[in-house]
Parts: C-alpha cells; structure tokens; sequence
C-alpha cells in the first residue's frame, strides 16, 4: 500500500528543485522513471547520480522543452516505444516572470501559458492511452497556492496554477471510471533555484515567513512526499483534488 514497486512514471522538470527530489522520492520507493528536461546536460548529470545510487535501468531521461508541442509528441513517443505503458504521470514543468500586469508582452504571458498550463494539458491528452494500458494509474498535476490566493508572483502565474487545479478536477471526473485518478499539489515557498533569487531579500523572507503558521519554507522533499502518496495505492479513493503542502499558508493569505 506505501511503495511503488514496478510502476513506470513519467517527471517533467524532472532535473531540478521539485522534479528532481519526486524522481528520487519515486526511485526510492521502487519506481522506475523516465524525466525530461529542456538541457540534455542536466538530464545526463542526473541519470550518472542516479544509477549510482540506485542502480542501473531504473532512470532514463531525454531533453524535451514541454512549452514546445513537437517536443511533447517527441517525450509520449519515447515513453511508448521504451514501456509500451504508464502509470504515472507528474506535470511538474513550470516558470514564471514576475511583473506588473502592464508590463508583460503577450510573448512572455504566452511563454508563461505554454509552459505552465498548455504542457500540462496536452501531456495529459497525449499520455491517455498510455495510462489506460497502465495499472491503477495516477495522474499529478503541480499547481501552486497562487492558483488559489494573490501571492504576488504575477498576473499570468496566477491564472496557470488556478486552471491546473480545474483541469485536474475535469480530467478526474472523465477519467474516474476507467481508473485513472487525477490530483494536484499547491505548494507554497520551496527552497528551489526558482525561488532562490527571492529568499537572498529579507525583507520579502520575513513576508513568507509571517505568513506561514508554520514559520518557515517548505523542502522540495516535503513536496515529493506528497506527489508519491497521491501516487500509492494508499491513495486509491482519492481523485479530483488539490492538496496544499504550505506550512498552512493557505489559513492566512498573503
């Protein structure tokens, strides 16, 4: 009930920060998996680290720019021809540029949209198949509390987050009688090199911390802790929600 023994996933963004603790969550938990990141320098220095402290065949891993369609079609193609299956899936891929709404371009929110929100839906659309020839299959979409909050992260951020959280409701609901579950995690600040440029202001830090009952940032860990148990057949009867891992933020707004 609490392993993920034999399970074939898929991690996006699966280098860095989150992605890269899920993947280890998942690998030491007995899955095998398969990342995608846009430099394939990155995807290399992982899959070393990897296989030497989990053995060999249990990673694999191609450079893919999910922002990118023919790089999606290229990442569902590659997973079909190495498994044939899949029985997880993690949209974990996302950026963000932080400005006042008047000074985007529609470039950059358009850059915003494809990496955040169109990656993970058309992922989603493109994988089916795959999860459908998989087992018990589980779907994790990571969001963040700005889809739920104004968290000053930027207008575009805001509205990718919060239609990840709806997508994963729809897409429970049409997938729940073939038993394919689908949920999404709403981190608040993790310790990531996303992040890592904000936490060097003190000023902004003691905003995060003042605003987290539980007084501090969150570890990448802590967040691939809760993707691998939405992930378990310990969680077998839930679909359709998104889980906050935030230190309680989400009790006290920003």
């Amino acid at each position: 009930m609490w392993r993920l023994d034999g399970k074939k996933a898929l991690v996006t963004g699966g280098t860095k920060g989150i992605g890269a603790a899920i993947a280890e969550q998942f690998l030491d938990l007995g899955a095998e998996i398969f990342v995608a990141a846009r430099h394939q320098k990155d995807v290399d220095k992982r899959l070393a680290e990897w296989e030497s402290n989990f053995g060999k065949k249990r990673a694999r891993g191609m450079a893919a720019d999910v922002s990118r369609a023919e790089d999606r079609a290229a990442l569902v193609d590659a997973i079909r021809s190495q498994w044939g299956a899949l029985d997880i899936l993690v949209n974990n891929a996302g950026t963000n540029i932080r400005k006042r709404i008047q000074q985007y371009s529609l470039e950059e929110y358009q850059a915003i949209m494809d990496t955040n929100l169109t990656s993970q839906f058309d992922l989603c659309r493109l994988c089916y198949p795959l999860l459908q020839a998989g087992k018990d299959a589980a779907v994790v979409n990571i969001s963040s509390v700005a889809g739920a909050t104004h968290v000053q992260t930027g207008i575009p951020y805001g509205i990718t987050k919060a239609g990840i959280i709806q997508l994963t409701k729809n897409l429970a609901g049409e997938w729940g009688k073939e038993g394919i579950r689908v949920n999404a995690i709403a981190p608040w600040y993790i310790t990531t090199p996303l992040t890592a440029p904000l936490m060097e202001h003190p000023e902004y830090m003691r905003k995060i911390i003042d605003r987290t009952p539980m007084g501090r940032v969150g570890s990448p860990a802590e967040v691939a802790s809760a993707v691998a148990f939405l992930c378990m057949p310990a969680a077998s009867y839930i679909t359709g929600h998104c889980l906050p891992v935030d230190g309680g933020f989400l009790i006290y707004g920003f």
